[in-house]
């Protein structure tokens, strides 16, 4: 399995989102920030399906 992202590469990638959101959007978010296929991976299997928060995305993915 993939090492989970830090907090901080989460936010590179994520950091305009506006919340809350869903998976979906999440993913066309990060694929268009550049984001490694890794993170894209995370994002689409997370235990989630929305996010009210950076915090929530964080949590779908075990993130610290």
């Amino acid at each position: 399995m993939a090492e989970l992202p830090a907090q901080i590469e989460l936010q590179k990638y994520l950091g305009d989102v506006d919340y809350p959101c869903s998976k979906d959007e999440l993913v066309q978010k990060a694929e268009s920030s550049g984001a490694p296929s890794d993170l894209v991976d995370l994002l689409r299997n997370a235990s989630a399906d929305s996010f009210d928060s950076p915090t929530d995305v964080s949590a779908a993915l075990n993130t610290d």
